[in-house]
């Protein structure tokens, strides 16, 4: 059985998390707080605290995960953390990721957290595709529309792991 991670795992997450468990996929949703873990719950999906601002909270989950979502374009806060979220952090955990089963990626690249850090951190994601041959997709669905956008993603997490969707 294959198992997706979804680092941010808020309403479009859940949403996301509930496709893939109806495909037969085991699902792990995060959130940065405790406070976060019964909605992801009651959508049916395991969840777990993990900040991605500390890259090692959200490598200590994926030892069992097929493929990563990094589903924070909406991500609030400071500009700067935000901008880090998208940058340094995200440039460390892709970095990380080539040594562990994860086999692909799905970044969301359209939300709030801003145009050039979101350009800025799918840009990262396809470096660290064409670098380490692993399957990645930088998603621009519109947050706003939440069902276009949970299909958008959930095709991306499939072509993640099937043999058409792997790197030449």
């Amino acid at each position: 059985m294959a198992r997706a991670l979804i680092v941010g795992c808020g309403c479009r997450g859940r949403e996301l998390g509930r496709a893939l468990l109806a495909e037969g996929w085991a699902v792990r949703g995060t959130s940065r707080r405790a406070e976060g873990l019964a909605p992801i719950e009651a959508a049916g999906i395991e969840a777990a605290v993990a900040d991605p601002d500390r890259v090692g909270t959200v490598l200590e989950l994926v030892a069992d995960v097929t493929v990563v979502v990094h589903a924070l374009g909406s991500a609030g806060g400071d500009p700067e953390a935000v901008a880090a979220l998208h940058g340094p952090r995200l440039q460390s955990l892709m970095e990380a990721l080539v040594d562990t089963p994860v086999r692909g990626v799905v970044y969301e690249a359209a939300g709030s957290a801003g145009e050039e850090a979101l350009a800025g951190g799918a840009e990262i994601v396809r470096a660290a595709g064409r670098t380490w041959r692993i399957p990645v997709a930088a998603v621009e669905a519109d947050p706003g529309d939440p069902d276009a956008w949970a299909a958008t993603m959930l095709q991306a997490v499939r072509r993640a792991i099937s043999p058409a969707g792997q790197p030449k």
